[in-house]
């Protein structure tokens, strides 16, 4: 079996590797019939260079591989044809700047898996970035207070080699009083509560955080169940709420008149209820002047968030009288960041901890049996078609 790890084609190029170095090297030793060959990059967060040095091959062509490896969308015309690809397509949500991607994968009988929809028996996902991007995020939410503010003073996370190094910045700084609502549960947002954590702003519950005042920074976390509610006011119900969003309604407003700064880090789908419109950002008790809209879904449940921002220009301010973007950081402006790849600010890091969830999860299954049908079940496509499972997609596509 012949796998190669292909150069990253979409703009602006991602800097993440499915794999390190070192990993390949354990892959090819616990698989011996394996072999693993890289297309070079300039763009990678691991140098060409740092491939070979463990005699990984470095080559141009990879049209003898069986499978693909990526991280982020292939452009259509990368595609080769007849290969297995694994990496991050964003169509299950029927995303229309990817419609073109998903008819070349069909038209090029390609078997599409997408890390995505990789799923345990109970539905959590086997891999992926979130930690990451919850980390960066929240990281981005307290630069912009600083930036806006002039109280204090943050780089991004990129201009450091790794995480340790970005943490350097935080050391011996005080953090004025802020209030931050997080929304989510997942791995995004338990990547927000690990920098929380290490740089010791509090968490308080949703009744402290509705009630009182700090004199330092606190955060407050909500899942689903806590901001949205049942048109008919009956009980909650998780699964109810994401097959029928119709029926509920945001109740996300106490939530604005008290908070600060805003972390969105929920799973989001198309239906749901916004978590505010845009009539309530432009009311005088909506309270919030920072969003760090960190799973960044467009259209989504923000207003604010209007488009992608990158890494090189994170920010944009949103005017919410004019329901127009601004230059950030300015009088009457709330601030919004929404990088799509939020990740890449410390590549390696992200890099080494995918790498090894695919390596203990996903490539096993691939190489000897997927017993469980995770490969399966993750397969959008095959054969020029699409999976059962997906077949929602067929007017998509169509």
């Amino acid at each position: 079996m012949k796998i190669g790890i292909i150069r990253e084609g979409k703009t602006p190029p991602d800097l993440r590797s499915p794999l390190t170095p070192l990993q390949c090297v354990e892959l090819m030793q616990h698989f011996p019939e394996t072999e693993i060959v890289v297309q070079p990059s300039e763009f990678r967060c691991f140098k060409n260079s740092d491939f070979e040095k463990v005699d990984i091959s470095i080559n141009e062509n990879i049209s003898d591989c069986d499978i693909l490896l990526g991280i982020k969308e292939v452009p259509s015309e990368e595609l080769i044809a007849n290969k297995t690809y694994l990496f991050f397509s964003h169509t299950i949500k029927k995303q229309l700047h990817n419609r073109n991607l998903l008819r070349s994968v069909l038209k090029k009988n390609i078997t599409l898996i997408d890390y995505e929809v990789l799923q345990w028996d109970g539905g959590n996902r086997i891999i992926g970035f979130g930690r990451f991007a919850g980390i960066v995020g929240a990281h981005y939410a307290l630069l912009m207070y600083g930036k806006k503010y002039g109280s204090y003073h943050l780089n991004p996370a990129h201009i450091y080699k790794d995480y340790n190094e970005m943490l350097g910045q935080y050391h011996g700084l005080s953090l004025p009083e802020m209030k931050i609502i997080l929304c989510g549960d997942g791995r995004v947002a338990h990547g927000c509560i690990e920098l929380f954590k290490k740089l010791k702003i509090h968490h308080v519950s949703q009744e402290e955080f509705l009630e009182n005042d700090y004199n330092e920074p606190v955060y407050a976390q909500l899942r689903s169940e806590d901001y949205y509610t049942r048109k008919d006011g009956h009980e909650w119900d998780k699964s109810d709420f994401y097959k029928h969003p119709d029926d509920y309604i945001s109740s996300f407003k106490p939530y604005y008149k008290k908070a600060d700064v805003m972390l969105n880090a929920i799973f989001w789908k198309e239906g749901v209820p916004k978590f505010f419109s845009n009539e309530e950002m432009k009311s005088a008790d909506f309270r919030i002047k920072f969003i760090s809209d960190i799973t960044c879904d467009i259209p989504g449940p923000l207003p604010s968030t209007l488009r992608s921002t990158t890494i090189e220009n994170p920010f944009y301010g949103y005017n919410p009288f004019l329901e127009k973007e601004t230059a950030p950081f300015i009088k009457g402006s709330i601030d919004v960041q929404a990088v799509g790849n939020l990740p890449c600010e410390l590549p390696v890091d992200a890099s080494v901890e995918f790498g090894e969830q695919l390596l203990r999860h996903v490539l096993p299954c691939l190489l000897v049996e997927d017993k469980e049908k995770i490969l399966h079940n993750a397969t959008i496509a095959k054969g020029g078609e699409l999976m059962e499972k997906y077949h929602y997609l067929t007017d998509f596509v169509a």
